[in-house]
Order: C-alpha cells, then structure tokens, then sequence
C-alpha cells in the first residue's frame, strides 16, 4: 500500500523492542479475525462471477493442520453466505454464521498436529469491508472489480484463517464473462473459453498471506514488458485496457530498470514473474498483491509521484510479500522498507539523491507531529505516513553506522533467510547484528520506539 491511508487518534504501546512470543496469539491490530488454533496449508479456490451482477457462487477447499485442541473450525467470511460444507470429506455436523466469521463444529474435537480439509460452497454479492482504514476487500469497478486485501479484507470474498502470518499455497480458478481478463496472484496455468464463459487458472506455488491474495477482472489486455530469457531477467507483464495500453508502457518504461536495482540491492526477485493491472477507473492509492500491483489509470505518469509508486509497489514484492509481518505492529519492515526502495530508485534514476530525500523526509517530520511510535504504531495509525518516512529514516541511520557494504549483505541476508516466510522486529535485530557487528537495538530504538525525532543521520 502507498503512503496516503488516513490516521487516526490510537498510538502504539510500549518502548521497548517486543520479543517473537509476544506474536504467538492473534494479531492484536485486529481483534476477531484470524486464530492460532489451526493452520492453513492450501487453499484451493474456485470463483464463478458475473460482472454485471455483481454475483459471485464460490467454492473453497482449506487444507489446515490444528495447532491447538479445538471444538470449532472459526473461519473469517464477511457478508457472503455459505450454503454447504464438508469438514474432512464428511458433511459438517453443524455451521452457522457468527458476526463476520463462519463457524464449522466437527464430530470430535481438533487435536494438535491433526491434519484436516474444510470444504465450503458459499455465494452472495461481495462488497468491500468497512472500518478504520476505509473500504478494503472486493469492490466493484466501472467494469470489472477489483481486490485490495490489506489489512482485512480478504474474508469479503472467500473464508480464510485472516492470520497474516499464516502462509499458504493457492490455486485461484475464476470464471467470469467472455472478454473480461481475470489477473490472480502467481502463474497463469490455463485459460479455456464455453459458450459465453471464460475460465482462468493460477497457482500461487510460494505462501502467502490471505490478505495479499487477490483478483482483478476486467477487460484487459496482457502485455509484454520484459520476456524470460536465459541471462534470468525476470518476466514482467501489464494487464491493460486497450486505450491506456500506450500510457502504460511509457509510465512502466523504466520498470526493468528498477527491477534490476533491486535485485541488486535485496537479491534475486522472489517470485517466478511480475504483472502490473491498470485499471481503467481512477485509484485513490495503488496497491500490491503477491507477484503483482494494481495501479490506477492516474497513476500512469513520468512524474516522480507516479515513478515513486512504482518503485514502492515493485519493492513490496521483498518486503510484505516474500517477507511478510507476523504482527501488523511491525508494518515498518514492509513500508519503511519499500520507502526507502523508493529514495534508492531516486538516486539510481538520477531524479535526487539519497542523501537529499532523507533530508527532506526529516524536516517534514521535525515541522509535524511527534506521537508516533513507529515500531509499534497501534492499529489506527498503522498506514500513517510517519511510519513510513521515519521507517526509512531508520534503515538510512543503520546504512551509514555500518557502511554501504555491510548494509547491503544485511539485505540480502534478511531476504533470504527469511524468503516466503514470517518476521518480526527482533529478528531484523538479530539478523543485522549478525552482519554488521553493531548494536542495532540501541541504534533502531530511538526511531522505533520513541516518540521524538532522532537528529538526521549525517554521512
């Protein structure tokens, strides 16, 4: 997600650096969603959508694995109704709806290490989830819909275990009208047409969190950035309305280019492919799924507004999506980090340097507010824009006590130690004391759990 998501009057808890225990329970940023009783390995999905409608007929199989005894499977479905389900290939003995969630009773209690299936048939009129953030989840477009999951809003179109933590494999099968694209996270395994139907098939082989799963529909076309080839260059797509096809490939002109900073940067790309949707209607914020982004037709600019987000979204691919928070407190590692993707572009591109967007960055932050605990910014405030600035600002301070060198191999390490999986403050701290041979805590704390400005990090 960009930098303009409101804030609110909720701040973080705390001063200290929290320990990985603190992340075993449900996300405390979001209460009622989400459970450690079980785990989700699979999920496999089968959508059935008709656009002019808005009518969507699903069907969800979970492959979970109990974590804790359990008398109940609680599952997260928001304002769809499921209407037959099967719990481990027998009929369910008992499910009703509860608030925004869908309970499932089975024969006998859950035991931990049991592994189990839940096979849900559920349809309805998706709608977007409303709360502290705005509208996320499934929303309708002019023509077509899309999704934007994050924080909670992928129970608005299929029952999930809303833990973003829990990370699991998908096979996204979506059917829709004749002529529409549908764009879902990981590869395209087929594509078939009947009668007036199309169907689409993708599997997403590295985990991910629910809230990154997503799909796009609309009439798009696909596009050719930047084909496989042998020297590894990563396969880059847009999907795109035909009359913004040209506007999307001179605003994504330079997109190979930062793919390829990048990859030096944070290591290999951690996914087998890219796609950029534009969107025929106008987006208040672009937004990031797994192995992909969603950009707006206004976001289609040379402009280093336009640019930047870009840059931001590419950068997610690392750091939210391959590398995700177990807890949403720790939302810095993903948008501190994508931040400062966007200050290394800047210089790369020759638009302004490093140096003097961090030093912008500071004054605005010493001109605003100063009640802000970055590290853990408390749920209302999670996507202010001082989590982001200062998130940055963090990781320039920690880059210029520890040199260039040293910094990047930190990178690269976190990346791929922690690759297609769950992380935590601390153990960003672990990992670049390891590295860099400094006190990260003493150096990161006063930019993540104080409230007032450090002084600008000088080289």
């Amino acid at each position: 997600m960009s930098p303009s998501a409101p804030s609110g009057s909720g701040s973080g808890s705390g001063s200290v650096l929290p320990t990985d225990e603190q992340a075993s329970a449900p996300d405390p940023y979001l209460p009622g969603h989400g459970t450690a009783a079980y785990r989700v390995t699979r999920y496999e999905l089968e959508l059935d959508y008709k656009v002019s409608s808005n009518r969507l007929s699903g069907r969800a199989v979970l492959h979970a694995v109990a974590q804790l005894p359990t008398s109940a499977v609680v599952l997260d479905l928001a304002g769809l109704r499921a209407t037959r389900i099967q719990l481990s290939g027998r009929k369910a003995r008992k499910f009703s709806p509860r608030a925004e969630q869908l309970i499932v009773v089975p024969e006998a209690p859950l035991l931990p290490g049991e592994a189990f299936t839940v096979d849900i048939r559920y349809e309805g009129n998706p709608a977007p989830r409303r709360g502290l953030w705005g509208e996320v989840g499934w929303e309708e477009l002019t023509d077509g819909a899309l999704v934007a999951g994050q924080p909670n809003g992928a129970a608005s179109w299929f029952p999930c275990n809303d833990n973003p933590r829990d990370k699991a494999s998908y096979r996204i099968t979506v059917t829709t009208d004749a002529n529409y694209r549908a764009v879902c996270n990981g590869v395209l395994l087929s594509h078939s047409t009947r009668s007036s139907r199309e169907t689409w098939v993708y599997e997403q082989a590295e985990p991910m969190s629910s809230y990154l799963a997503t799909v796009q529909i609309g009439r798009y076309e696909l596009l050719t950035l930047t084909p496989a080839r042998p020297s590894g260059q990563v396969p880059q797509y847009v999907a795109v309305p035909a009359a913004l096809a040209d506007a999307a490939r001179e605003a994504l002109a330079r997109q190979p280019e930062m793919m390829r900073t990048f990859t030096s940067c944070f290591g290999p790309y951690p996914f087998p492919e890219y796609t950029v949707v534009v969107t025929e209607d106008e987006l208040e914020i672009p937004l990031e799924a797994q192995t992909l982004s969603v950009l707006g037709r206004n976001h289609l600019g040379q402009d280093w507004e336009s640019q930047r987000l870009i840059a931001h979204e590419l950068a997610h691919q690392w750091f939210g999506n391959s590398l995700t928070a177990a807890s949403w407190k720790d939302i810095w590692l993903h948008e501190g980090f994508a931040c400062y993707a966007e200050w290394i572009w800047s210089e790369e591109a020759g638009v302004l340097s490093l140096a003097d967007r961090a030093s912008g960055a500071w004054q605005r932050l010493d001109a605003g507010s100063q009640d802000l605990l970055v590290g853990d910014p408390g749920p209302e405030r999670m996507f202010d824009d001082r989590v982001y600035q200062r998130g940055a600002l963090a990781l320039h301070a920690l880059r210029l006590h520890c040199g260039d060198l040293a910094f990047f191999a930190l990178l690269q390490s976190w990346t791929e130690s922690f690759s297609h999986g769950s992380v935590s403050t601390p153990g960003f701290v672990r990992t670049a004391d390891r590295v860099t041979g400094l006190d990260t805590e003493a150096l990161l704390h006063p930019w993540l759990y104080e409230e007032a400005l450090p002084p600008l990090p000088l080289s």
